[in-house]
């Protein structure tokens, strides 16, 4: 398990550095064979935590009642 953090830790901080270095958002990567911005990557992870949060909200309406407001 402490294996498993230490390698979840090594890739944000990796992550982090990335952005923060780059000059701006409209820098390009390869994803898999396709030119990809940092802008769209940033975009989905936002829209994946979100998707997530979501379904994690669901769950704990069904475990103690509480609806959002």
């Amino acid at each position: 398990m402490a294996e498993a953090w230490a390698t979840w830790r090594a890739e944000v901080a990796f992550a982090e550095r990335l952005v923060a270095e780059a000059p701006d958002l409209g820098v390009t990567g390869d994803d898999g064979g396709e030119p990809t911005e940092l802008r769209e990557v940033l975009v989905h992870m936002i829209e994946e935590y979100a998707r997530h949060n979501g379904h994690a909200d669901l769950l704990r309406e069904r475990i103690d009642g509480r609806v959002g407001q």
